[in-house]
């Protein structure tokens, strides 16, 4: 009698996505969960968000250059970043909105808990909102952020950053990144980017140079595409984890 084939073994699938408890970043170990997570109640998963649109954004909200200008510029190396917001099947997300924050070019943020002694930049809060196009394409403009210490192992610094925050249509639908800079020595030091356990996903929050994007004589461009799922998904963290 001949026996029977056993089943082929399932291939274990890596998630690119940090996971909640990662010991050297020692802020997850008070933040993580302790308990099973709960499933979102569908009164809570079905109730409609409000819906975006051109109307929610001031014309200079995409350039952190200009929206918070006081009496005149603010300091640092000017950037531009462009990308495209993709579903997991790589099709174009419209009118999706998204938020950013950023330390300024000495490290530090404008927020009454950031103790940084680097100086504040009068002309700069660093925060922009835009909306992607018919492409699914969103462009900012803004300052490259300084690298600054966080206290979270001995002389620990976090490498320039840029927080991304993508929103969907509904209560529940918000995801929360970062983006990186090429060649950035820090990276290879800091817990919460060396927390991502798959190393093509840590890549994919690193920013692209592109000398196209560049405008002459004035800022630097870098690509950045956001995927929301599938083979290719950008990592995302805990919308409570902003170091």
């Amino acid at each position: 009698m001949t026996r029977p084939a056993e089943p082929a073994a399932q291939p274990v699938l890596s998630s690119p996505h940090p996971p909640h408890l990662y010991p050297p970043y020692t802020s997850s170990v008070k933040r993580a969960p302790h308990e099973l997570l709960l499933p979102v109640p569908d009164a809570l998963r079905d109730h409609g968000g409000p819906v975006f649109g051109p109307s929610v954004l001031r014309p200079d909200d995409f350039d952190t250059t200009r929206n918070a200008r006081v009496n005149g510029e603010p300091l640092g190396e000017r950037i531009t970043v462009r990308g495209r917001l993709l579903d997991s099947a790589g099709r174009p997300i419209r009118g999706a909105l998204i938020e950013t924050w950023q330390a300024n070019a000495a490290g530090r943020y404008v927020h009454q808990h950031d103790r940084h002694d680097a100086p504040l930049d009068p002309n700069f809060t660093g925060t922009a909102r835009l909306l992607t196009d018919d492409r699914g394409e969103y462009e900012l403009v803004s300052i490259r952020p300084g690298a600054y210490p966080w206290g979270n192992h001995p002389n620990a610094w976090r490498p320039a950053h840029i927080h991304f925050s993508v929103f969907g249509t509904d209560f529940t639908q918000r995801v929360v990144s970062q983006m990186y800079f090429p060649g950035d020595p820090l990276l290879a030091h800091d817990p919460i980017y060396q927390g991502i356990p798959d190393e093509k996903g840590r890549a994919r929050l690193i920013s692209a140079f592109d000398l196209t994007l560049t405008q002459p004589g004035w800022a630097l461009g870098y690509r950045f595409d956001i995927v929301l799922g599938g083979s290719a998904a950008t990592p995302f963290e805990d919308p409570d984890h902003d170091d």
